[in-house]
């Protein structure tokens, strides 16, 4: 899942950051509400983490925003505040919920397990592919009991093309889902990455089609 994370306490930032990144999501993250408005403005976010008290805009600016272009990407939102007053005007202009600082990671991990499940609730929770079952939540896929051993990246390659059966992802959709703005990436990693995949979903009867000038396709089982 790709996440913003708007958050201007740099150790703060950098604890989420990493704990996110270690449960193979794709984290942003930036330090004022300015590049979180613009961000969210032009990127696809599966979440967005929004701390109040933040530089240029607060988070509940960037929030008020966000819903005003009628955008339903959830939002988690992060605040020293711990007053009824603040926690209704967040849920008022459409948060989806609201943690206090401090908090632990733990913690936070449950709350962006919560909202992830609910946003994506109407495509359940595991996903079925002929003999491949997906498990979105403990992040796992079996073939008929036998697991595969998959890294966080091709984890997360799978999660973006298994959702979108029958739809062409492009190189520029998985570049955006799977590697953070500062990650380097060579100019060809997503082809390795799909190879790589495609090896290890062969015994599967599951395959990723090459659609030449366009990107990659999960054809519907039969």
């Amino acid at each position: 899942m790709r996440i913003l994370l708007a958050e201007d306490d740099e150790m703060l930032a950098d604890a989420i950051f990493r704990t996110l990144s270690q449960n193979a999501h794709r984290v942003d993250s930036v330090r004022d509400g300015q590049q979180a408005n613009d961000a969210l403005s032009s990127g696809d976010y599966d979440l967005a983490i929004l701390d109040i008290g933040m530089p240029i805009y607060d988070g509940l600016e960037v929030l008020r925003r966000l819903r005003a272009r009628r955008s339903e990407t959830p939002v988690l939102m992060l605040s020293v505040r711990d007053s009824i007053t603040d926690r209704v005007a967040g849920l008022d202009l459409g948060a989806d919920d609201y943690l206090t600082k401090p908090f632990h990671l733990f913690e936070l991990e449950a709350r962006v397990r919560a909202l992830l499940r609910r946003a994506h609730a109407p495509a359940g929770l595991e996903l079925t592919h002929g003999r491949l079952q997906i498990d979105l939540v403990g992040r796992r896929v079996h073939c008929e009991q036998r697991s595969l051993e998959l890294t966080s990246k091709e984890f997360a390659l799978v999660e973006l093309l298994f959702m979108r059966v029958g739809r062409v992802v492009t190189k520029q959709q998985i570049i955006d889902h799977l590697y953070g703005w500062e990650e380097g990436m060579a100019s060809n990693a997503v082809e390795v990455l799909v190879h790589r995949l495609r090896k290890k979903l062969e015994p599967t009867g599951s395959d990723i089609r090459t659609i030449r000038g366009m990107g990659y396709l999960v054809d519907p089982a039969n």
